[in-house]
């Protein structure tokens, strides 16, 4: 009786040491896969506020044709759905459009880095990823017309599988709670990458001329962020997807490659359902809901995010420093969140916290829809911050527990396919309305519509993982 009592407590012992070898092992690539997205996004947000600046200089040097091609198509969307002939709306336009390009492209890559990364592993993929991005940034630099300066947008748009790739690294871990936590970990690298590095784009900018090499300072700088990328993953990035676990044939991977770029196919996961050892039947079901939620979350969402900029421009007369406030602003919020509460959310609660954060969005937006003070305007945005911070995390956590452990690149591709699908529809549908139907119809409209994913998320038993 004592000796099995011993044996007992010493299998309880070396249970207890497993688990918390685990737990070291899942916070510790959490950690690196943190710092190793917060240095791309830091390289990837330094154009931002330099964009419309850019834009501005190309449309005066251009020789090639291909900015005025571009602009006579914005020229023709503003015209024709009533945009006032304001240069500040020209360039949130023209912006819009380039930022369009940059999601078909992220929406087409996606999930194929994605199932690429279940046959060769997610480490090579991710320097491969890299590697692009620097190639861009070296374009960016060099760029002396509109013509190599799309083309360096372009390849980084091929390139960006590093977000698709994070959270299919934190996907490979193997409890629900460091999942959840890697992923709102990933929030808050997005929300201080979308917060700190503008500020050191437009810091760089102001610093030099327009003649031309007002940007080179600031493409260099982004470079020097990817190349030390690049090494920061060589050196600390570990591979999460052992050999003996990934998909052993690459023709089985990509035979199906529709399900990977039609977006029907996508919302229905079926380059996961063909699969022999793909999800039961229910959990099919929830991931299609799932995935549905997150593109009409973000559609919705992306949506009001870019009008944004039409609101507080044409009610307050923002200028671009007011706008880079109230941006940080809500970067800082959205960090705070997702640091403090939102990678403190239990396992198996994602779902309440999803329909808590989406049912907060629609008064969020009706205030800031409706804001006549810049304090109101600043009441809504307290709100849709909160709101912002958690969805996202929270229904990437729960997709990341369906599939095989070499189906967790695809699975993730696809869902980040979807999210860049979404933003770039959301934005084109949301000006239009905007613009024919008012600031007021625009968000009260789009607030209501957050019940669609609101109801979907109540209809089935969404379950944390197979």
């Amino acid at each position: 009786m004592e000796r099995r009592e011993q044996h007992s407590s010493g299998q309880e012992s070396n249970e207890a040491k497993t688990e918390a070898s685990s737990h070291d092992g899942s916070s510790h690539i959490i950690t690196i896969v943190f710092f190793m997205l917060l240095i791309d996004l830091l390289g990837f947000t330094l154009i931002l506020p330099l964009l419309p600046s850019i834009l501005e200089y190309y449309g005066k040097t251009d020789h090639d044709g291909i900015y005025q091609s571009l602009q006579h198509s914005v020229a023709w969307f503003a015209d024709m759905i009533g945009v006032p002939s304001v240069r500040k709306y020209n360039s949130v336009l023209f912006g819009g459009l380039i930022g369009s390009v940059f999601s078909v492209l992220q929406f087409l890559v996606s999930p194929v880095t994605g199932a690429a990364s279940d046959h060769f592993g997610r480490r090579p993929l991710m320097m491969l990823t890299t590697a692009g991005l620097i190639a861009s940034y070296a374009l960016w630099a060099l760029s002396q017309n509109f013509g190599i300066f799309l083309l360096s947008r372009i390849v980084g748009g091929i390139s960006k599988g590093n977000v698709s790739l994070s959270t299919a690294i934190i996907a490979d871990l193997p409890s629900p709670r460091a999942r959840s936590k890697g992923m709102a970990m990933i929030g808050v690298a997005f929300s201080l990458g979308f917060t700190i590095g503008p500020m050191i784009g437009a810091y760089f900018a102001s610093s030099t001329g327009k003649d031309g090499s007002f940007f080179l300072q600031t493409a260099q700088l982004a470079l020097v962020f990817a190349v030390s990328d690049l090494v920061f993953i060589f050196l600390f990035l570990p591979e999460t997807l052992p050999r003996q676990k990934r998909v052993t044939s690459i023709s089985s991977t990509f035979q199906n490659a529709i399900d990977l770029l039609s977006p029907v196919a996508l919302l229905k996961f079926s380059a996961v359902q063909q699969r022999t050892d793909s999800p039961s039947p229910e959990g099919m079901r929830a991931l299609k809901v799932l995935g549905l939620v997150y593109f009409l979350y973000l559609f919705l969402f992306s949506g009001l995010e870019y009008t944004l900029s039409f609101l507080t421009h044409q009610r307050f007369h923002f200028n671009s420093m007011q706008q880079g406030k109230m941006f940080f602003f809500v970067g800082i919020t959205m960090a705070l969140v997702q640091g403090g509460y939102a990678r403190r959310i239990k396992p198996g609660d994602e779902v309440k916290a999803v329909k808590r954060a989406i049912a907060l969005l629609i008064p969020a937006f009706l205030i800031i829809g409706w804001a006549n003070t810049v304090l109101v305007l600043y009441i809504g945005l307290l709100f849709y911050s909160f709101a912002a911070a958690i969805v996202i995390p929270c229904l990437s956590a729960l997709v990341s527990g369906y599939g095989a452990a070499n189906q967790k690149g695809t699975v993730m591709g696809i869902l980040r396919s979807l999210g860049a699908l979404a933003r770039a529809l959301g934005p084109v549908v949301a000006a239009t309305v905007y613009w024919l139907a008012g600031a007021e119809v625009c968000f009260t409209v789009t607030s209501f519509t957050f019940l669609i994913p609101l109801a979907l998320l109540t209809i089935p038993k969404v379950k944390k993982s197979e």
